[in-house]
């Protein structure tokens, strides 16, 4: 026990001194030197390789660091990833890797592929005493001559020892008889070598065979042994040996002679004669692949090759030639054979390391693969070059060994080369040489480095004024030359503010296609040009933008008639007058018409002319002056009053035109004039004519109306038994309620209209869509599913399997790939969103995000809204979701008094085959802002701005209550909080006001300098930022009674306010009385149809849920939401199974249309609509209705 204490103590410091040695060597030549014993189990420990690389050895990968093998090399090392350590394959065999080579190193390079740096490692395998010292198989004969003198010596067999050193064979001892002894001597390089040493004289005829014991032991501990049986012949007199003519034969060939071949030839020569003189050969101390490799002629000496020679295997053979004659005599000869290198292996090439892509903006010297060099010939025929084409930005330099690092050697640019093939040439410099190849295949990744570019610094437009909202006035591009998402080009308009106004409440623009849409009708007179920003924005990372002005310019349309200033046109309809003394002479200047036209240009220039007069030739007007002259003298017969018709008209196209009626009267003085007009008599008030003719209109009205609708009456009484007859036989749809059905004369319709709907857009180039021929029958079926197959799409694991150039070796590569299995998850399952009122209209209200753990295209998240309505309209007129980013965008402006939240159920949808999708619901909470003014319900003005009268006591005493003012707000909150102000009064210290109250109470009594009328101006203001307000006037009369205040007030509505009243009403019943006989001939003349069979004309006049014609869409349904819709109808009659439609010629924004795939054929069967292509992107519609008998 103690003794094999001590052997590992021994063992540990040469382990110790191993470590020191391998530290000192790893400083010095930058390689991991190990030592280790033969023969350790599999799996043994060699080395922490993790730790002294400087590595973390927990939970290492086969990326971090892994070990470079070649082709055609065993490999008799792995990495324990979890440890980090160094571990043995399988049992290492000195002898059988090393042979007697006297240090036995195992080579190989290790890779850290973090760092892109090899370090070479060398394990030394040291030898231990495995092996026991063995002799050739069977009995040895040793044949001496019986007058053999005392001393006299003779070889003996040496036994081989495959270790090395003290565990070689290191003694031998013989046993078995007195006549001889062992000597043993120890040769040049270190084995030794017994003789058999002649102690005794020999007599063949006392005893002719010895048989002695020869024991070989090496010196291993413990001591292994080896035996041979040594039989001593005595001869006869033989004193001549055979001779070698030479005692080395060195031969040198060339490798690939071919099997058979002579090598040489060995001659001994004997000069005994008869069976003395015979030689025979053989081999001495030869190795088994020698034995293999070489034949001999035991006659004749030729030495013939039986196997194939390689240089790069074995360079050298050495062995022994023994000669003997037939009286046991011999000699020995060496032969060395040196094997010629032929460059007979073409260089290999391994690519260690590879990256396919790389980034343009790499730095230059950037890694992009390592490539080991071998060739398995020696001399220059193993001395490589190794190129690449000179026109690439790339340069090979070389690292250790035969490893070769390919890295840029210049700026790359995607935009100019996106990918490079990359010869690399292997050549060595044999006669002839040979080469090998390899193409590596890399490709650029695109950086974000090129800003989008516009054509011009700036762009000017022109549109005429008036436009329609949400037309397209202009459009701009820009090109980004970087690659998918780095070159996506995201437009906006810079914000400024136009007329006080910000920009985005009259432009908005596409993001995605730089259409510049208008929001509003923009008035010349206003607006003449506008001047902005537009950004275009990429979408890498970091962004680029660039900016470009663009200015567009408003032309003016003649919008606007002329406006007369004077003579201003009295408000109740009577005429200016001007006074003319009747000795005026011919052109005397009565007056001037001056108008004014808001336009400009020649839409502004105006021209005046007389079309109506009293006496024609007794005046002239200016054509561009306006001035009223007279035109000869006044005459007896003339009347006293002249009408002047004057019309003013502008230079537009088409002419727009004003007219003003001026009276002249033809006085000297005024006090003439007045006496001239009291003697005029009064035209009738046209006034009374125009209620008798409403009066009459409407009872015309509404005595047809009632006489049709007894005839209507009666002929329903005339058809009732058929009309029970067609309830009787009428359809019966199970599953549907009776609200949703309408019945007239027996024929039964459905009230709301099933609707399919499609997608056209203004690129399409289809026009027309087909409908199989079928009936609708009485039976509503579902469409059957088609019989045709779709494709299949198979998702599974990739094997991917790449066999190296060895043998017996493959390297499999696994890659899973990825199937849908994972849902899109939002962070959360609700969202809350605060949007104050009156925001912009295309504003962002909210972003959600899902992510998707899946891969690729599985992982691509398309976010939707899904269909609900709010207040009878559906949900995409209020908001819309950017189906790539989640971005809610407001489709119009919020207002907190029409309604206050919403909800909004968000779809996220990956692209996998079957798409998974998860919901959300977002809450949409809108914040009151100030954006009303106060309303004052009392005193309520009246429409003509007259004021309103409180009468107050003269006997009032101080806080007489004189009147409350009521006002109410449409905003909460404090917005709704109301103050009431006394801005103005006619007397300021007889009146106050409640604050809070509106109640108007007197100060102080009524003096008698006081004002009998006394007139008050009360504001009313909210308590928003900022506040508004709103003001009234308030007049009082101070009187005991209502008799005395009369006279002030002087307040009697007139006749003509009786009049307009009674005339609105009037027209309002016409209106009402004549729309209802309107709808119900309609109604009887479309029953009418239906009864018929006829139903191929006015079928498709009910309006549609999705169409502009049923009052669906909002009025500002803007920032270019223009969708297009077509409602059809078709009827079990119908033969037409084609639909065309015409193309828009408007441009729709593609966030509201589907994503660019217009060709979608659609196929109608029956009564249902399918669609053979479905787009989850599709988010506008064309609807069709179908009605049924």
């Amino acid at each position: 026990m103690g003794e094999n204490q001590k052997q590992w103590s021994c063992k540990g410091t040469i382990l110790l001194q191993c470590l020191i040695l391998m530290f000192i060597l790893k400083t010095v030549s930058a390689q991991l030197h190990y030592s280790i014993p033969e023969e350790m189990q599999k799996g043994s420990f060699v080395g922490n390789i993790a730790k002294d690389l400087g590595m973390d050895g927990n939970n290492l990968s086969n990326r971090e660091l892994r070990i470079l093998t070649r082709t055609g090399m065993i490999q008799y090392f792995t990495l324990n990833y979890n440890s980090g350590h160094l571990q043995t394959t399988e049992r290492i065999d000195r002898e059988e890797i090393c042979a007697w080579a006297e240090k036995c190193k195992l080579n190989f390079q290790v890779i850290v592929e973090s760092k892109r740096k090899l370090y070479g490692v060398e394990v030394e395998v040291t030898d231990i005493n495995d092996n026991a010292p063995h002799f050739p198989p069977g009995q040895l004969e040793v044949k001496i001559n019986e007058i053999s003198v005392k001393g006299s010596r003779f070889p003996l067999p040496d036994a081989t020892d495959p270790d090395l050193g003290i565990n070689s064979v290191q003694n031998y001892q013989l046993t078995g008889s007195v006549h001889f002894s062992l000597d043993v001597q120890t040769g040049e390089n270190g084995p030794k070598h017994a003789e058999l040493v002649l102690e005794k004289s020999l007599d063949r005829e006392e005893q002719s065979v010895y048989d002695l014991i020869l024991m070989a032991m090496d010196g291993g501990d413990p001591v292994r042994t080896g035996t041979a049986q040594i039989q001593v012949i005595v001869l006869d007199v033989n004193d001549n040996a055979p001779i070698f003519s030479q005692p080395v034969y060195e031969i040198s060939i060339e490798e690939n002679i071919p099997k058979g071949s002579i090598v040489c030839a060995v001659k001994a020569t004997d000069l005994d004669e008869g069976i003395n003189g015979e030689v025979k050969y053989s081999f001495k101390k030869t190795t088994k692949k020698d034995s293999q490799m070489f034949l001999l002629n035991s006659t004749t000496g030729i030495i013939t090759l039986m196997g194939n020679l390689d240089f790069e295997t074995s360079p050298f053979y050495e062995f022994e030639v023994q000669a003997e004659d037939f009286g046991g005599l011999f000699d020995r000869a060496k032969v060395e054979i040196m094997v010629t290198d032929l460059n007979d292996n073409a260089p290999e090439l391994t690519v260690t390391f590879l990256t396919n892509s790389i980034q343009e903006n790499s730095s230059t010297g950037t890694v992009i693969a390592i490539i080991n060099v071998e060739d398995q010939d020696s001399g220059i025929n193993s001395e490589v070059t190794c190129t690449i084409p000179r026109n690439l930005p790339f340069q090979l330099k070389q690292s250790i060994d035969n490893f070769y690092s390919l890295v840029t050697d210049g700026p790359l640019d995607r935009e100019q080369v996106a990918n490079y093939n990359i010869t690399i040439t292997v050549t060595d410099h044999g006669m002839p040489s040979l080469s090998t190849a390899t193409i590596i295949a890399l490709h650029i990744l695109d950086t974000n480095d090129n800003p989008p570019h516009f054509a011009r610094s700036d762009y000017k437009s022109f549109f005429m004024e008036n436009n329609q909202r949400g037309a397209s006035i202009f459009s701009l591009n820009a090109n980004d030359p970087d690659w998918e998402e780095n070159s996506r080009i995201t437009y906006s308009i810079i914000e400024s503010q136009e007329t006080g106004s910000p920009l985005s409440s009259y432009l908005s623009i596409n993001s995605e296609t730089g259409v510049i849409y208008a929001l509003s009708s923009f008035d010349y007179e206003e607006i003449r040009e506008m001047k902005f920003l537009v950004k275009a924005q990429d979408g890498g990372s970091p962004p680029l933008s660039s900016n470009v002005s663009v200015t567009l310019f408003i032309l003016d349309q003649n919008d606007n008639a002329p406006q007369i200033l004077y003579p201003s046109p009295p408000t109740d309809g009577s005429t200016g007058i001007e006074l003319a003394p009747r000795s005026s002479e011919p052109g005397y200047l009565v007056t001037k018409v001056v108008a004014v036209d808001a336009d400009s240009g020649q839409n502004a220039w105006l021209s005046y002319q007389l079309i109506k007069a009293t006496e024609p030739g007794l005046f002239t007007l200016g054509l561009h002056t306006g001035e009223i002259r007279t035109a000869r003298f006044f005459l007896e017969k003339d009347a006293l009053k002249q009408s002047l018709v004057v019309l003013v008209k502008d230079n537009g196209q088409p002419s727009m035109s004003a007219s003003v009626t001026v009276t002249v009267v033809l006085a000297d003085s005024i006090p003439d004039m007045l006496t001239d007009l009291s003697s005029v008599p009064v035209s009738e008030d046209p006034q009374s004519d125009l209620t008798f003719y409403l009066v009459t209109a409407v009872a015309f009205v509404s005595c047809l109306f009632f006489t049709f609708l007894l005839v209507l009456l009666a002929l329903k009484l005339r058809r009732w038994k058929n009309s029970q007859l067609c309830d009787s036989a009428s359809l019966n749809f199970s599953g549907a309620p009776v609200s949703q059905f309408v019945g007239i004369d027996g024929v039964r319709a459905f009230l709301q209209s099933y609707c399919h709907e499609v997608s056209l857009t203004s690129g399409s180039r289809k026009s027309q869509i087909l409908f199989p021929i079928g009936s609708c029958t009485n039976t509503l079926t579902p469409q059957q599913a088609p019989d045709k197959t779709g494709p299949v799409l198979l998702i599974g694991d990739t094997n991917t399997v790449t066999e190296e150039a060895a043998i017996h070796q493959k390297t499999i590569s696994i890659q899973i790939s990825d199937i849908n299995d994972n849902p899109p998850a939002f962070e959360t399952s609700s969202y809350t969103a605060y949007v104050p009122e009156n925001n912009p209209s295309g504003a962002s209200i909210f972003h959600v995000k899902a992510s998707d753990p899946d891969l690729d295209r599985n992982a691509r998240i398309t976010y939707s809204i899904l269909n609900s309505n709010i207040k009878d309209l559906p949900l995409s007129s209020y908001v819309s979701i950017n189906s790539e980013t989640g971005i809610i965008y407001a489709q119009r402006s919020f207002d907190y008094e029409q309604f206050r939240e919403f909800q909004i159920q968000v779809k996220a949808q990956d692209g996998g085959s079957p798409p998974l999708n998860s919901s959300a619901t977002v809450t949409v909470c809108v914040l009151d802002r100030n954006d009303n003014a106060p309303h004052i319900l009392y005193p309520s003005q009246s429409t003509e701005g007259s004021p309103f009268f409180e009468m107050v006591p003269r006997s009032a005493e101080s806080g007489y209550l004189v009147t409350k003012v009521v006002a109410v707000d449409a905003d909460s909150g404090h917005n709704a909080w109301l103050s009431f102000h006394l801005l103005q009064a006619t007397e300021p210290s007889l009146f106050s006001i409640g604050s809070h109250t509106g109640e108007v109470q007197t100060v102080r009594a009524l003096l008698e300098r006081d004002a009998v009328k006394q007139r008050l101006v009360i504001m009313v203001k909210d308590n928003g930022h900022p506040p508004l307000s709103a003001t009234t006037t308030l007049s009082l009369v101070f009187a005991e009674n209502f008799q005395e205040a009369l006279p002030e007030m002087n307040s009697r509505p007139n006749d003509s306010e009786y009049q307009s009243d009674l005339q609105f009403y009037l027209v309002l019943a016409l209106t009402l009385v004549s729309f209802l006989f309107l709808v119900t001939v309609i109604l009887t003349i479309l029953m009418k149809l239906r009864r018929s069979r006829n139903p191929t004309f006015l079928q498709c006049f009910i309006p549609d849920l999705h169409s502009k014609a049923g009052a669906i869409f909002p009025p500002n349904y803007e920032d270019g939401t223009l969708p297009y819709s077509y409602q059809v109808c078709l009827s079990s009659e119908s033969r037409r199974n084609e639909l065309t439609f015409l193309q828009p010629t408007v441009q729709i924004a593609e966030n509201i249309l589907c994503n660019g795939n217009s060709d979608i054929p659609l196929m109608v069967s029956g009564c249902n609509l399918n669609s053979e292509k479905e787009n989850d992107s599709t988010v506008s519609y064309i609807a069709f209705s179908f009605l049924g008998n």
